[in-house]
């Protein structure tokens, strides 16, 4: 199971990369809101993942409320982000060029998300811990992968 998280936290990060610096070259918000998003699943995977290395349940519970805040802020940070440029967008600024590795990504995120979707709709809604829950709301994977949820989750008791 570490070994998934790991692969998915890999992909995230070169796709993030991938779609920031295709999305600079094209000058795209939406290409670089997209790699942004990226960041977002890692830091949201690995701050679910640091709650749940925990052993001992006073301190899973402690760190509950920073990993529910890293997430929450990552997602202002994006909705920050993408309202300034849309705003400057509004306001005249130049028209996003066509990406060839914006529409790969596309089509990989594609494939991606139905396989994921696929293997397990349930992810997330059996765990027993919130920040979970938010970070399977970031990536279907996140939740169940990092800390071994399952229906019936036991991960918090």
């Amino acid at each position: 199971m570490r070994l998934l998280v790991a692969a998915t936290i890999t992909y995230n990060a070169i796709e993030a990369i991938v779609a920031v610096t295709a999305g600079t070259i094209a000058s795209s918000t939406a290409l670089i809101g997209f790699g942004l998003d990226s960041v977002i699943e890692v830091s949201s995977a690995a701050a679910v993942a640091w709650q749940f290395s925990a052993r001992d349940h006073a301190v899973r519970e402690a760190r509950e409320k920073r990993t529910l805040r890293i997430i929450a802020v990552s997602f202002f940070a994006l909705a920050a982000y993408v309202s300034i440029d849309a705003v400057r967008a509004l306001a005249g600024s130049g028209e996003a060029e066509r990406s060839v590795p914006g529409i790969v990504i596309a089509a990989l995120v594609i494939a991606a998300i139905a396989v994921k979707e696929g293997r397990d709709a349930w992810q997330g809604k059996g765990c027993c811990a919130p920040s979970a829950a938010a970070a399977a709301a970031t990536t279907s994977v996140a939740a169940d992968d990092t800390c071994g949820c399952s229906p019936g989750c036991a991960c918090c008791k």
